[in-house]
């Protein structure tokens, strides 16, 4: 497992964070820290994301920050130039995930089928982002899928809540698991 796996993996739960105005970063990547989160993935779903993985970083650089919603090569630039540790999509773009490797980040690219399971494996994966997990089957696909797919870690993410995140990471499959239950959109 990748040094960067096995620290998500120790953060257990990763934060999903959309950032509207920048300002907002280090207060809440504070108190993020104060309530005993170690990462965030800030999405790239606004504007205000790179600099908002920028502030973070600057100001705690003990929060693991990665970017999330990374779609294009050139978001995976503008993460990484911001501080961005590791990158999160929603689906599985193999141009993508080779450019990350060509770069050297550690990329999570959402999955949730067989075939899109094997399509990581085929790039060289074994750890994917299983999106979305509660639309796509939750605990019970989660199962299913780790049979044919053992050597495949998990880090589920979209319907994960207070309420069933430890049914979640009970599972032998799942690294972590993504949320945004604890944090609501920053305006």
């Amino acid at each position: 497992m990748s040094t960067m796996f096995e620290q998500l993996a120790t953060c257990k739960i990763v934060p999903v964070v959309t950032l509207h105005d920048a300002a907002h970063a280090v207060p809440l990547a504070q108190q993020l820290l104060d309530d005993g989160f170690t990462c965030a993935e800030v999405t790239f779903r606004t504007a205000a994301a790179a600099a908002g993985i920028k502030a973070m970083t600057a100001a705690f650089p003990q929060l693991l920050v990665g970017a999330g919603t990374v779609l294009t090569r050139a978001q995976v630039d503008e993460a990484m130039a911001a501080g961005a540790k590791f990158i999160v999509a929603p689906g599985l773009n193999a141009d993508t995930v080779r450019y990350c490797q060509q770069v050297g980040i550690p990329m999570l690219p959402g999955v949730m089928t067989p075939s899109e399971i094997e399509q990581g494996l085929a790039l060289g994966l074994t750890h994917m982002k299983f999106f979305p997990a509660g639309a796509a089957g939750g605990v019970a696909m989660l199962r299913a899928l780790s049979a044919p797919y053992g050597q495949v870690r998990f880090m589920p993410t979209g319907g994960i809540s207070a309420s069933n995140v430890d049914e979640y990471l009970s599972l032998p499959c799942v690294f972590a698991c993504g949320g945004s239950w604890m944090v609501k959109d920053v305006k």
